[in-house]
């Protein structure tokens, strides 16, 4: 088994672990949309643990990119900031609209067999097929 293989298993356990954890401890789906936007809700009281979450994602991405000699090829693959940006305001669109991110619904509303999410995340990976090779079938037509 390569690195590569070896290096996604232990990353997908650790994020099931985490999932599982965070749900026995806070009795909360930990969904990345969720926990972000329920960040600045009025009324919110829950910050301390929001915040921990959200800068142990970005801290451990830094570690990532600054351990990893593969991590920089995926920085910007040849995209502009304009297409990131772009890019995260449908994203953020598509939380709105699913009731949930990929996190919320791939990781733990599948790991606890709910429907909903079940089919948002079939949802999630048809599309994402779709769009790959619509950008991919763009970029060889021009």
């Amino acid at each position: 088994m390569n690195n590569d293989y070896l290096f996604g298993l232990i990353g997908g356990c650790l994020i099931g672990l985490g999932s599982v954890m965070a749900f026995a401890l806070t009795r909360k789906i930990p969904g990345i949309s969720g926990i972000f936007g329920r960040l600045f809700a009025r009324g919110t009281t829950d910050r301390p643990w929001r915040l921990l979450f959200l800068a142990g994602l970005i801290l451990g991405a830094g570690i990532t990119f600054a351990l990893s000699s593969h991590a920089a090829e995926f920085q910007t693959a040849g995209r502009s900031l304009l297409f990131f940006a772009i890019g995260g305001l449908l994203v953020g669109l598509g939380t709105r609209v699913g009731g949930g991110c990929t996190s919320g619904h791939g990781v733990c509303g599948v790991g606890r067999a709910q429907s909903d999410s079940i089919v948002a995340t079939m949802t999630f990976v048809v599309f994402g097929i779709l769009t790959a090779s619509l950008i991919r079938w763009f970029a060889i037509a021009t």
